[in-house]
């Protein structure tokens, strides 16, 4: 197999669905959209369009009659992630809204150390159940991918909306600089590999 073929991926040599979900038929988990990811320190590349495109796929779930679960990151007081501040608010555009779970994590699997399972049967999709759900969020290749892992190894099948993710540019271990749509590239390739799907935009999503 010469560098530039792919090899199959780990879903087609264990025959897992490669069919992407209806929106009505899942539950859309918003990943860290916080203040922390536009400005400051941890501002990423990309990432007012992957809000807005967070926006637009959070509009059409709200239309379509999708539960939604709200997840952020509490790093603490006078953190980036300190979400008693501006800063580590849930942004605006994408703020929950009365009847919309909120879940608090401290780590970058959403559901490590949290309450997520038991929202996520509270509204019908217990562990095992296969249920569909649709993530978005920051950063793509920190709790989109552990998230995405965490829902895999639980029973769920998660699919990613990829135009609704961003991440930041990180040193490589030979030195060099990895931009953020390479990172952010490989990480959702890692998704596609076993632990669920990737569509470009919500638009690959049936109502």
């Amino acid at each position: 197999m010469s560098a530039t073929t792919p090899s199959a991926s780990l879903r087609q040599v264990v025959g897992l669905d490669n069919q992407p979900p209806r929106l009505a038929d899942s539950i859309l988990v918003l990943i860290d959209f916080q203040n922390t990811y536009r400005t400051g320190v941890m501002a990423l590349p990309g990432a007012e369009e992957a809000l807005k495109a967070g926006a637009r796929l959070l509009a059409r779930a709200r239309a379509a009659g999708t539960p939604v679960v709200h997840v952020l990151n509490d790093g603490g007081e006078n953190t980036p992630y300190d979400i008693r501040a501006h800063i580590g608010a849930i942004s605006d555009e994408v703020a929950p809204v009365d009847g919309e779970a909120v879940v608090v994590k401290t780590f970058p699997d959403s559901f490590h150390a949290t309450d997520l399972v038991q929202r996520l049967t509270d509204l019908g999709a217990a562990p095992g159940s296969g249920r569909d759900l649709v993530l978005a969020g920051f950063m793509a290749h920190m709790c989109v991918t552990f998230t995405a892992q965490g829902a895999f190894h639980r029973g769920y099948r998660p699919t990613v909306v990829a135009d609704a993710t961003a991440t930041r540019p990180l040193t490589s271990p030979d030195g060099g600089v990895l931009p953020a749509e390479a990172l952010k590239t490989a990480a959702l390739t890692t998704v596609t590999d076993l632990f669920g799907l990737v569509v470009p935009t919500a638009d690959a999503l049936q109502d």
